[in-house]
């Protein structure tokens, strides 16, 4: 399979450990961005993996590059220019305290960059899926033009489109947020979320509580926007250190997952690592009750994991899946 994503790639800096921001006295790098965690985790999968962006031409541009090659994302396409690399401070949550994130990311590479600069027909070329979420038209007008002639370039071509919503308040108001992805729907297969997204972009709701509930609203945005599909993650918070994790699937009936009591590590990222594992095996043909099981637990092991990147194997992920979960050392 030969999945396409597109975005913005980040600079983390982190406190070490569970520290606060006004406690540190240095940080901790790494590197990622939704799409670009999508695409770190479909490579380690098997899959044939593509990340588009801009990067700066300078060493930190480069470095955040080779921080993808080294998890097998191919790189070929990205353009590399602009004056700066976008990037996030992440303060881990823990307990009954939360995570806070301070993003700035203003005129980065990427978010400046133009639709003419991307070769499309090389990017779409033999590709099956293309991947983004509502992070990156969040960044201007520029990175939504962007988004916009890649939808538009995939669909022409025929290619099985996915969108995360991952609507981030700090980035762009509610109403921008419903104008703009709303229009963004009318390329898009495969639509992945949760209840409270869903409610935040596009003023849905369902009557109902639990099971019933999801099913109603994901039918209802499915019939909205001519979806395919509707993936929802469904989260239940004990405090930041331990969350209930499972997953939905509408394909015109409701396939749900096991729910998982997860003891976190890092939060950051699950949500693409579920985004991942339901391309994975949607992209692969597995069928509903399967796919759903296998992006919950890719989803749920991450929150295992440092930093931004799912690093697991498919091995892992299926093991987990069909109720390997005791955590015992494997020898």
């Amino acid at each position: 399979m030969r999945v396409v994503t597109l975005g913005e790639l980040l600079l983390r800096l982190s406190p070490e450990g569970y520290a606060r921001f006004v406690q540190a006295d240095r940080f901790n790098a790494t590197y990622g961005g939704a799409e670009a965690n999508v695409a770190a985790l479909l490579a380690r999968l098997g899959a044939q993996a593509f990340f588009v962006t801009k990067l700066p031409a300078h060493e930190i541009g480069q470095a955040a590059l080779d921080a993808l090659r080294r998890w097998g994302v191919d790189v070929s396409h990205v353009v590399r220019g602009g004056a700066r690399l976008g990037l996030y401070y992440l303060e881990k949550g823990a307990s009954q305290r939360a995570g806070k994130v301070i993003y700035d990311r203003a005129d980065s590479a990427f978010a400046c960059s133009s639709p003419e600069e991307y070769d499309w027909s090389a990017i779409f070329a033999g590709a099956d899926w293309f991947h983004f979420t509502g992070i990156t038209p969040a960044l201007g007008e520029r990175a939504e033009a962007v988004v916009r002639r890649a939808c538009a370039e995939a669909k022409a071509r025929g290619v099985t489109v996915s969108c995360d919503l991952n609507y981030r308040a700090t980035l762009w108001p509610r109403e921008r947020a419903r104008t703009v992805l709303s229009q963004l729907m009318e390329n898009v297969d495969v639509c992945i979320s949760n209840a409270d997204q869903v409610l935040d972009v596009f003023g849905m709701r369902a009557q109902g509580t639990g099971n019933e509930r999801d099913a109603a609203l994901a039918e209802q945005l499915a019939q909205t926007f001519g979806l395919r599909a509707v993936a929802l993650t469904r989260r239940k918070s004990v405090s930041a250190s331990e969350n209930y994790f499972s997953g939905m699937l509408w394909d015109g009936d409701a396939a749900f997952s096991r729910e998982y009591d997860m003891y976190i590590v890092d939060r950051v990222g699950g949500g693409d690592a579920f985004a991942g594992g339901l391309i994975y095996a949607l992209c692969g043909g597995e069928p509903a009750q399967q796919a759903i099981e296998f992006a919950a637990a890719a989803g749920c092991l991450k929150h295992t994991i440092e930093g931004d990147i799912c690093l697991v194997s498919e091995q892992e992920v299926r093991s987990l899946a069909g109720g390997a979960a005791d955590g015992r050392v494997r020898r």
